[in-house]
């Protein structure tokens, strides 16, 4: 199957070396962002989360208004809307944008942003309500007949919804998490597990993890692999270099930077909070472990940004990163999420040099015989 590329937008400018800049939602920006997108030859869009961003379900119906063949992963946090209503509104927004549309659930790797929303439940307890919850989800999108579900956490009777995604059977179902919990849930649910990036020992250990829980829920074919990664290209090995490190100064000077997946900053006292995420933990690791690993994966933007989202460097001109690229697509790897710290250029680079290289080369080696 072809790789495919994720980008991320937002709903304003900024990244970890802009400060946010504009109205937090400005029309005319996520307009140029998705349109850059769509160009730049990107599969999908990751629309964020965050107790204090807009709601994701309505950036993606404007998003999807004005692009064509873009789609769009929309990040939702189950236990704020219920289950049954969460399926009507992918559903109703997956034939609204022709079948654009994915679900990236994320059960809450921040205790004080779920807080923000007051939600109180403990880590292991909403992996829990995520298992549940997805279970709900997708029978009130493929039940033919009507069902009744009770549970620990949700009872719903005689559930038989009108509106049903275009996709067949369903909506793809993509799941973020790097803890023993997230394992065993997405491993059951997922279509594609995320993760954030890290060597490649690393992993192919995750990847084994998720199989192993895949198979322990029965289940025969495994979930695809997406890691997520922040390229930094240069025209010369050089000048990739020198930029990065330019990036660097710049995270550091604006004190970690605005790239949390918890919409806050991750300066001081924000990093402890971010670290209480398992992957984040893994990135500090990592970057505890070594600056550069591998053909040119780098973690010292990690561990300036506290190890907030995905924030590890793959440096070097767009051959050097198509080629490490390369190395995860022969760990199982199928799925790629890249976005940069210039967030408009770095995109359409993205689609001009580094895209391309990487699609041209695994469709060569579909062309080879085994």
């Amino acid at each position: 199957m072809p790789v495919e590329f994720i980008g991320q937008v937002a709903t304003r400018h900024g990244s970890e070396i802009h400060p946010p800049s504009g109205p937090a939602i400005d029309p005319d920006f996520l307009y140029r962002f998705v349109g850059v997108h769509e160009e730049a030859g990107f599969d999908k869009v990751l629309v964020g989360h965050s107790s204090s961003g807009p709601d994701g379900l309505q950036v993606a119906a404007f998003a999807a208004a004005h692009t064509h063949s873009l789609g769009y992963l929309v990040a939702h946090r189950p236990g704020f809307m219920a289950p049954t209503l969460a399926a009507r509104a992918f559903a109703t927004l997956d034939r609204f944008s022709g079948g654009r549309v994915a679900m990236h659930t994320i059960s809450g790797g921040s205790d004080a942003d779920q807080a923000r929303d007051g939600d109180h439940v403990d880590k292991a307890a909403r992996y829990r309500r995520t298992d549940e919850y997805l279970e709900v989800v997708k029978r009130t999108w493929t039940d033919e007949e009507p069902f009744d579900h009770r549970g620990e956490f949700y009872d719903v009777t005689d559930v038989h919804a009108a509106a049903r995604p275009l996709q067949q059977p369903r909506i793809p179902v993509y799941f973020g998490g790097s803890s023993a919990d997230a394992y065993r849930v997405g491993g059951k649910h997922a279509d594609v597990f995320a993760l954030w990036g890290e060597p490649l020992a690393e992993t192919a250990e995750q990847i084994t993890a998720v199989h192993e829980a895949a198979r322990a829920a029965g289940r025969t074919t495994m979930p695809g692999i997406s890691v997520s990664f922040r390229p930094v290209l240069g025209a010369t090995e050089d000048q990739a270099w020198e930029r990065a490190h330019d990036v660097l100064d710049r995270i550091v000077a604006n004190g970690g930077g605005g790239g949390s997946f918890t919409g806050r900053t991750t300066h001081r006292a924000g990093h402890e909070a971010t670290r209480t995420n398992v992957g984040s933990q893994r990135l500090m690791a990592a970057a505890e472990r070594g600056e550069l690993h591998d053909r040119c994966l780098w973690t010292p933007t990690a561990a300036a940004s506290g190890g907030a989202g995905n924030s590890t460097a793959l440096v070097g001109t767009p051959e050097t990163v198509a080629a490490a690229l390369l190395d995860y697509v022969d760990l199982g790897v199928t799925t790629f999420l890249l976005r940069g710290y210039d967030p408009l250029d770095d995109t359409a680079a993205y689609g001009r040099d580094l895209l391309p290289l990487v699609r041209d080369e695994v469709a060569r080696r579909e062309q080879v015989p085994a």
